[in-house]
């Protein structure tokens, strides 16, 4: 028997792109600045684990084989509008708890502002540890609530939430921000070791925003990403873990979410699981794997 679903925080029918991404260029120019650092250049098959409307995946292009997975139909719909469908990608309408994906099957994982939607990050960790083959690559993004702004505001007791605290806090329903220590140590109890550690979005203030150009913000982003990555002050932290296992690579791309079943059987517009009966839906280009 599965176990019950865990709350999930989706961006279905949400315009993620035009009402969040719009006035934030400067946080997305230095996210895919710390990328550019950590991902291989080439690989095998990549998957990006709440890829949203496909924001990133110009950044994927030395990859054979792209999956997106994300919980929101919707998001979907765009990233397929925006890059196509076929060739290289793959849609998946999927739960990140209960990844629809073979074990042992891909080199390369991403989560990038997706942590901080995850109420167990641990559980997390572990399927993406799953589905990645022995030594890939794992690359996280997260929110550290023990960032300088937060530290300082603590101090001068402008804020009451303690940024020492090892425990995750919840800022908002399914927002988190987390402190160093326990991503770390949940990498490590799932199996990861980290390879790279970065510092991202440190320049992020209203004040530097309105005073200093978006081409300096970004470039002095850039200079201090690798420097200052050991003091763990940013709001925003980018980590290029491995997995460390063994075992085969596997060839196979789905697996059953309800029952772990890796042998999917495509029977015209689904995909049937025989031991638990469950057929998985394909509409349109997308492997729907979420009730």
């Amino acid at each position: 028997m599965s176990e019950a679903p865990r709350p999930l925080c989706d961006y279905q029918g949400y315009d993620y792109q035009g009402r969040f991404w719009t006035g934030r260029e400067y946080e997305d120019a230095v996210e895919r600045i710390a990328l550019g650092k950590l991902l291989p250049d080439r690989g095998g098959r990549l998957v990006e684990i709440g890829a949203g409307y496909g924001r990133l995946a110009d950044l994927y292009e030395g990859y054979d084989r792209v999956v997106l997975v994300d919980p929101a139909e919707s998001q979907l719909r765009e990233a397929q509008r925006r890059l196509g469908r076929g060739g290289r990608y793959v849609y998946v309408v999927g739960d990140a708890y209960r990844l629809p994906l073979s074990t042992n099957a891909f080199d390369l994982a991403l989560t990038v502002r997706v942590l901080h939607h995850l109420s167990d990050v641990p559980a997390g960790f572990r399927e993406i540890h799953r589905i990645l083959r022995p030594q890939g690559r794992y690359v996280l993004e997260y929110a550290n609530k023990r960032n300088l702004k937060e530290v300082l505001r603590y101090l001068i007791r402008r804020s009451k939430r303690d940024p020492f605290s090892s425990q995750p806090v919840e800022y908002a329903p399914l927002h988190f921000n987390f402190h160093p220590s326990y991503i770390e140590r949940g990498l490590r109890e799932a199996r990861f070791s980290v390879e790279t550690a970065l510092a991202v979005s440190s320049l992020r203030l209203n004040l530097f925003k309105r005073v200093l150009p978006g081409w300096l913000l970004v470039r002095a982003d850039g200079f201090l990403q690798s420097p200052t990555a050991p003091l763990r002050l940013a709001p925003s932290m980018f980590l290029l873990a491995r997995a460390e296992k063994e075992g085969p690579a596997s060839k196979g791309l789905f697996r059953c979410p309800e029952c772990g079943h890796e042998e999917l059987e495509e029977t015209g517009h689904s995909l049937h699981c025989s031991p638990c009966g469950r057929s998985w839906p394909i509409e349109d280009g997308l492997y729907i794997f979420v009730a």
